[in-house]
């Protein structure tokens, strides 16, 4: 009999977001099922009737499709299947693996802070034959004694001792199943071979398992809990703390090749050693026995730098579109639109200094605005502080002036006027020639840092340099 090809699931709740940690574990889900030439299965958590609202997970939706994540078929709903839940529960209840709860939170909490020990609940209706109605729930019967086992792929044997689980709720007081019975049941149902998922959830399993044997399953799927995603403090990512949102990343520049080229390195690495590479070439490589249990932490800098890789190998075409977005966004937005050809001009120099999609702005602004935003901090330093400032920009206004429109132009190679010019007004006064570009650079651009000047220059042409030349040296 041939082994069945594996299938995994992804189960996002309806938060309205999709945070890191579970977009990694999507796409560890993601890379096993293709690597395997298995399936990979969504299905929505929705069975807390309080917050199931479509939009909470369309927004999760788009994220996974962002970051290249598909999946097999239609998303599933657990909320559609809230029957085959209830069932499950029922014969729970008949086979006397679950009895009914009237007591309120308030009466476990008081009874456990009576009787000392650890909170939870004691087993209190667990011989009372409660009726139903209002108020009672359905809890699951734990075991009194015994272990309950399994295997993990990234940590090993796990167990747990059944005195120390607690007589868990399976329904609550309104009738709706928790979301352990429906794991339990959907994987059976939609034949899950493998769970792959965050280690947060790692108590959940023994619970999940005992649901399965008391519903008269013996197969067990295969399970690998994922390391969790630290912040920079070695902390669990936290949305009341941490930027945690990926669709904040998406709006700050970052592509989404890069975002699942690094989420990828979170507690996983390719064993030729090379990380920044194509996702195509990582799902060749990607195995479950690789990875890592212990805390990965999240590194901005390192998804910066993976991202400017990944920016750095698009075509020019794919960088101009990829920034195209970023530049409509700004309040001169329209002048890009009308105009595109400045920021394609420029867009090869630009790509090659972008870190992120939002950084691009910044470069090419000054081709776009009447005047340029000034920087005042680099204004101090490169007019004020600077060597020889107003003697270089007089210079350099009389040394533009005597080039006309046909030689304004910047060529690696035997036409390079601009240059030669600046590289002689600096030489004049003692400065090489970086030193002579600072004045130069913040009055035609606002800003000390950017693209190349000299063809900044060109872009901006001949008469409008002209003018912010002499504008910055009437301030002064």
């Amino acid at each position: 009999m041939s082994t069945p090809l594996p299938r995994v699931r992804f189960s996002p709740a309806p938060t309205g977001f999709l945070h890191l940690g579970s977009a990694r574990s999507a796409l560890f889900n993601w890379l096993f099922a293709r690597h395997t030439g298995g399936e990979m299965l969504l299905r929505v958590e929705d069975t807390d009737l309080e917050r199931n609202r479509p939009e909470l997970i369309d927004t999760i939706l788009d994220s996974l499709r962002w970051l290249g994540i598909d999946w097999d078929g239609e998303p599933v709903h657990q909320s559609d299947r809230v029957d085959l839940h209830r069932d499950a529960v029922a014969r729970l209840l008949a086979s006397g693996n679950a009895y009914r709860c009237g007591c309120s939170q308030d009466e476990v909490k008081a009874r456990a802070e009576a009787r000392g020990g650890p909170p939870g609940y004691d087993g209190h209706c667990r011989d009372r034959d409660i009726a139903p109605g209002s108020g009672v729930v359905v809890r699951f019967r734990t075991p009194d004694d015994g272990t309950t086992a399994f295997d993990d792929v990234i940590r090993g044997v796990v167990a747990f001792e059944n005195t120390n689980l607690e007589d868990f709720v399976v329904q609550r007081s309104d009738g709706s199943p928790m979301f352990l019975v429906a794991n339990a049941v959907d994987d059976v149902d939609m034949g899950i071979t493998h769970v792959i998922r965050g280690e947060d959830l790692v108590n959940v399993t023994p619970k999940v398992l005992l649901l399965r044997e008391a519903l008269g399953v013996t197969e067990r799927p295969v399970f690998a809990h994922l390391p969790l995603v630290l912040n920079e403090k070695r902390q669990k990512l936290s949305k009341r703390r941490d930027d945690v949102a990926v669709a904040d990343y998406r709006a700050r520049g970052f592509l989404p090749s890069a975002m699942a080229n690094y989420l990828a390195l979170l507690g996983w690495g390719p064993p030729d050693g090379v990380e920044v590479r194509p996702v195509e070439e990582i799902v060749g490589l990607f195995r479950l026995e690789d990875v890592n249990k212990a805390g990965a932490v999240f590194d901005l800098q390192k998804l910066t730098h993976v991202n400017a890789r990944h920016i750095e190998a698009l075509t020019t075409e794919a960088f101009v579109t990829a920034a195209r977005p970023f530049l409509l966004d700004q309040p001169w937005g329209a002048a890009v639109e009308a105009d595109p050809a400045p920021f394609e001009a420029l867009a090869p120099v630009v790509q090659e200094r972008t870190h992120t999609l939002l950084d691009v702005a910044d470069m090419v602004d000054f081709v776009y605005l009447d005047e340029p935003t000034v920087d005042e901090a680099a204004w101090e330093k490169a007019m004020v502080k600077g060597a020889a400032a107003a003697e270089i920009l007089d210079g350099i206004i009389d040394a533009y002036e005597a080039v006309d429109e046909d030689g304004w132009v910047h060529e690696n190679g035997e036409r390079e006027p601009l240059k030669e010019a600046l590289l002689a007004v600096g030489e004049a006064h003692g400065l090489k020639l970086g030193k002579a570009q600072a004045p130069v650079r913040v009055a035609v651009t606002g800003r000390s840092v950017g693209p190349p000047l000299f063809e900044s220059l060109v872009v901006l042409g001949r008469a409008r340099t002209l003018e912010r030349l002499r504008r910055a040296r009437a301030r002064l």
